[in-house]
């Protein structure tokens, strides 16, 4: 069997930075205790692994020892926790990816442009919910087109769009909110890493007889390419680790096409692609 690996897959620009942040944090700061607000990543395997380099996590701010470092995950929060931080005097850095720090400032000022803000997204993700912090609380999450049909009609309408979201979803929708308002004005807030995983898991899965696709169950970047490869008709199965693999998915299989979610390590991917090619 040949095993393909998609052009792009694995760590994009903002988890490798926030977890080298982590671990940074913890290497100059020996002393001290380090916790990420939450898991710092969507990819369970990760989190296990900075656990064992001694890098906790906590899931409220108060719950941290005193003289704790704060890593705040890539997913970002909302702006209670920097007040809350500074009124405990707890240290924190800062992992927010940059792409959804741009999301969030970018809602921020468009409810001071007085539009009612419009947030394409996963509702329970902690992304979206850091980006709706960010509206005053104002904005209203859009998953899917029928959601966008029961929009009200208003004067304006602001939209921004989870760093992750389908590319394809997101111009479908917005098409429907443009049709809920006198003025739109629109921030196309998709990462290009996204984009570009997207794009070249479809490419493979056209190429390919069964995709395997590799990251956390909880990621939904991970959970969307799985679902992007199926929707064209192709086999897809969507695993956290090469021990999930089973011999029958490739009876009768000549290609495999692997590709994996932002948040998967290098070393996940790696593991799977070493297995495949000893099937």
């Amino acid at each position: 069997m040949e095993v393909i690996l998609a052009e792009y897959c694995g760590f994009c620009y903002g988890v490798r930075r926030a977890v080298n942040l982590a671990l940074n944090t913890k290497k100059e700061g020996q002393d001290r205790e380090v916790y990420t607000l939450g898991p710092i990543i969507h990819n369970p395997q990760m989190v296990a692994h900075l656990a064992e380099q001694g890098i906790g996590v906590v899931d409220k701010i108060e719950d941290a020892p005193e003289n704790a470092t704060i890593i705040i995950r890539s997913h970002g929060v909302g702006p209670e926790i920097y007040e809350k931080a500074k009124e405990l005097d707890i240290e924190i850095v800062d992992a927010t990816c940059p792409h959804v720090k741009k999301a969030q400032m970018a809602a921020h000022e468009l409810v001071e442009r007085g539009c009612q803000i419009v947030i394409l997204g996963e509702a329970h993700h902690p992304e979206v919910q850091s980006i709706f912090l960010w509206t005053n609380q104002q904005a209203i999450i859009v998953e899917t087109l029928e959601d966008a049909e029961k929009l009200p009609y208003v004067d304006k309408i602001g939209v921004v769009a989870q760093t992750t979201f389908s590319s394809k979803e997101f111009d479908e929708i917005v098409e429907v909110v443009k049709t809920k308002c006198k003025h739109i004005r629109i921030q196309r807030t998709i990462c290009t890493a996204t984009d570009n995983r997207q794009k070249a898991a479809l490419d493979l899965a056209q190429k390919v007889d069964v995709m395997i696709v590799v990251g956390g169950k909880n990621s939904a970047n991970t959970t969307r390419l799985a679902k992007t490869c199926e929707n064209i008709g192709c086999r897809a199965y969507h695993i956290e680790t090469d021990d999930e693999l089973v011999r029958s998915w490739f009876d009768g299989v000549s290609k495999i096409g692997i590709t994996a979610g932002a948040s998967t390590p290098d070393w996940l991917i790696d593991d799977v692609y070493k297995k495949l090619l000893t099937l």
